[in-house]
């Protein structure tokens, strides 16, 4: 790590990196995150009677939409095509855990996308479950390893 920040030029200013001469590669990137919930609310997603529908369905699809709009909220980060996007959610006794795995072919990484599934599927559960749990809380949502790249694979310590 130099410690310098890519996204600031000479000026201080933000700036979007040009990633023109990097080489294409594969690059991954896996995000977590948790929403922590209710008892009851835990109760009845695991009995599949959330009153607004399949939570944790929605929760899914809004997490690889998410990933797929992540340049349109992020300001700095790069269009790119994404080859895969895989969400999953599993049913814990304090909430629900999440995991997204985000895959490309392209010139820059996709932790952004990562990410950002992570927190829009987290986003959609909390919506889902807020009649029923409106105190739920997203927490710990990180990068847990990217491969690709200058720097190649980097796990979570």
């Amino acid at each position: 790590m130099t410690g310098k920040l890519t996204h600031i030029d000479e000026s201080g200013a933000a700036r979007m990196v040009d990633v023109s001469a990097k080489d294409v590669g594969a690059r991954t990137a896996r995000a977590t995150g948790k929403v922590l919930l209710s008892g009851e609310a835990v109760a009845i997603l695991r009995s599949g009677e959330v009153p607004k529908g399949d939570a944790l369905g929605v929760a899914r699809i809004a997490g690889i939409m998410g990933a797929k709009r992540t340049p349109d909220l992020i300001p700095l980060c790069h269009p790119i095509a994404l080859h895969g996007v895989k969400v999953d959610l599993a049913v814990v006794d304090d909430g629900v855990e999440i995991t997204a795995r985000v895959k490309t072919a392209d010139r820059t990484g996709v932790e952004m996308e990562a990410l950002t599934a992570v927190t829009v599927a987290a986003l959609a559960l909390v919506d889902m479950v807020k009649a029923v749990d409106p105190a739920a809380v997203i927490t710990g949502v990180r990068v847990e390893e990217k491969t690709g790249g200058k720097t190649g694979v980097w796990t979570r310590p």
